[in-house]
């Protein structure tokens, strides 16, 4: 992104956004929680002097589901609805990271973190409104959305993305995932 500065909403922004789409209740309960989760990992990674943009976390984890609620009837692909619509809100780098929520563009086991994992990781942890192990998360994930073969095998390469991110970013933030919860309630 080099210094290019980058449009990214405010948190009262996101909120004009988020009641605009008419997300239910429960969706933004998980929202603000796995914002929260996203936050307090990046604070524990920049402690470690790496760079991450705190605003762009918090925009994107608040907005990750914005258009989930609609989904459920228009049977959309939320993540990537998500993003156009923020793109197109004129914030494309938000877009971007909501746009991979789900499943990650790249993910690069040595690399140093980037937002787009951290809010991945983080809707990763929260099962509807409470912090759940991550093994927990992706079961329900398992039996929720997936119907087909094609689904399964989906799923199991993003449990073993899911996994390798969790040691990455665990690694870094200098805290065990299991203690997550805790820290953070």
């Amino acid at each position: 992104m080099g210094m290019d500065r980058i449009e990214i909403p405010t948190e009262e922004e996101c909120y004009r956004l988020i009641r605009e789409m008419e997300m239910l209740e429960h969706i933004l309960s998980h929202s603000r929680l796995v914002c929260r989760v996203a936050l307090y990992l990046a604070d524990r990674i920049i402690e470690q002097s790496y760079i991450l943009n705190r605003e762009l976390i918090m925009a994107a984890a608040l907005l990750h589901d914005i258009t989930k609620t609609r989904s459920f009837e228009t049977k959309e692909d939320h993540a990537q609805t998500g993003g156009e619509l923020l793109e197109d809100q004129g914030y494309p780098e938000v877009g971007r990271i909501v746009g991979q929520h789900v499943c990650l563009e790249i993910f690069d086991k040595s690399g140093p973190p980037t937002e787009a994992e951290i809010v991945n990781y983080a809707d990763k942890r929260v099962l509807h409104d409470q912090i759940a192990p991550l093994a927990d998360r992706m079961d329900y994930i398992r039996k929720r959305y997936c119907k087909t073969q094609n689904q399964e095998a989906r799923y199991r390469w993003l449990l073993a993305e899911a996994v390798a991110l969790e040691e990455k970013l665990f690694r870094l933030a200098g805290f065990y995932p299991e203690d997550l919860a805790g820290l953070i309630d």
